[in-house]
């Protein structure tokens, strides 16, 4: 089933079952039997070698992959690169190819070709020096025909690269400093990082004008409006040895409370007297509480600082006030007179009728 030639087996002509290509296998070699029709036993067997002939279809092509480099500093006229081409036809007078530079690069390009007559053809300047800045690479196209029947031909390019080089023409580097040089950049990309740097500046200005707003912004908004406002002074104090912010010695000895002493944390609408209860004198149980208490915390090494507040949850005795306890009356013998509730009006009926029946039981 893969076979390329077929044979009639009427007349024994031999015909292709499948396009032939002389550049993929020259030779094909067969065997055909030929038998009499009357009797098959009488055969023989013959080989067939067949030659595939050549036609001119393919176009020819560089020889190899052309990449050349053309000096900042050359001169008109000069050669920087000789070109070859090759042809996979066999041609019975041998292969003959023309050079020539495409249509649209005769006129336009920096260079010009010249056809040696000999299968080879050399590229030259046109011009005095090049600019690596201006243009790094060049791509110059080139038309190459053979004189076979019918005529191929082919559009090969060849890339040419500016480059510094020395004055013996030797390279020295090419278009990798115009990447990093500065007069490389573009105007597009001066525009961008510009504008980068004015983006982050801004940023910065508006985070600058945010963070101090914020420090200028007052603690308490409004002076009526001071409902729990937390007041941050910012300031820790000296400990014992500051006398400024508060007088220890009022703590140990209540009478030596100056009456024109005011608040030191805020400032007085009006300036009155102030007005308190009457102490009682020389209470010698608070007294040796509280200096028990202080010589308990000067002798603890784990006790708070001397600037903290100490609760010794003290009440005392001989308040003025005496207690506000109901619990007393519940441990006293003596009986509770209730009768006075009925005198405070209706909103104390159901109090005065409670306790009132208390009485009555007690009573019976």
């Amino acid at each position: 089933m893969d076979r390329v030639f077929n044979v009639n087996s009427g007349n024994g002509s031999i015909f292709t079952s499948k396009p032939l290509d002389r550049e993929t296998l020259l030779w094909h070699n067969i065997t055909v039997i030929a038998a009499e029709i009357n009797n098959p036993k009488q055969s023989s067997r013959v080989p067939v070698f067949i030659k595939v002939l050549d036609v001119n279809d393919n176009a020819p092509e560089f020889a190899m992959f052309y990449e050349t480099f053309v000096c900042e500093n050359a001169k008109a006229e000069q050669l920087i690169q000789t070109l070859s081409a090759v042809d996979r036809d066999d041609s019975y007078s041998g292969h003959q190819f023309s050079f020539s530079l495409a249509p649209e690069a005769a006129t336009t390009s920096n260079f010009t070709l010249q056809d040696n007559r000999d299968n080879t053809a050399g590229i030259f300047t046109r011009k005095n020096r090049y600019n690596r800045h201006e243009m790094s690479t060049y791509f110059l196209p080139v038309v190459i025909s053979d004189n076979d029947y019918p005529i191929q031909s082919s559009t090969e390019t060849v890339t040419i690269r500016v480059c510094a080089c020395d004055h013996r023409g030797k390279m020295l580097s090419c278009n990798a400093e115009a990447l990093i040089h500065p007069t490389g950049l573009s105007t597009g990309a001066l525009i961008a990082i510009l504008l980068c740097i004015i983006i982050l500046l801004v940023t910065v200005v508006l985070f600058a004008a945010l963070r101090r707003q914020r420090k200028k912004e007052p603690l308490i908004i409004s002076k009526e409006d001071i409902r729990d406002n937390i007041v941050s002074y910012n300031d820790e104090g000296g400990g014992e040895e500051d006398t400024q912010a508060f007088d220890i010695g009022t703590l140990r000895n209540p009478e030596a409370i100056d009456d024109n002493k005011f608040r030191r944390d805020i400032v007085p609408e009006t300036l009155f007297m102030p007005q308190r209860t009457a102490t009682v004198r020389d209470n010698t149980d608070v007294r040796d509480f509280i200096n028990q208490r202080l010589k308990e915390n000067d002798i603890d090494p784990t006790a708070p600082p001397y600037d903290s507040l100490a609760t010794y949850a003290y009440e005392g005795n001989g308040s003025v006030a005496e207690s506000l306890s109901s619990l007393e009356s519940v441990t006293t013998d003596g009986d509770q007179d209730y009768d006075y509730l009925s005198d405070w009006g209706p909103r104390f009926k159901k109090l005065a009728d409670m306790y009132g029946a208390m009485d009555s039981d007690k009573d019976s």
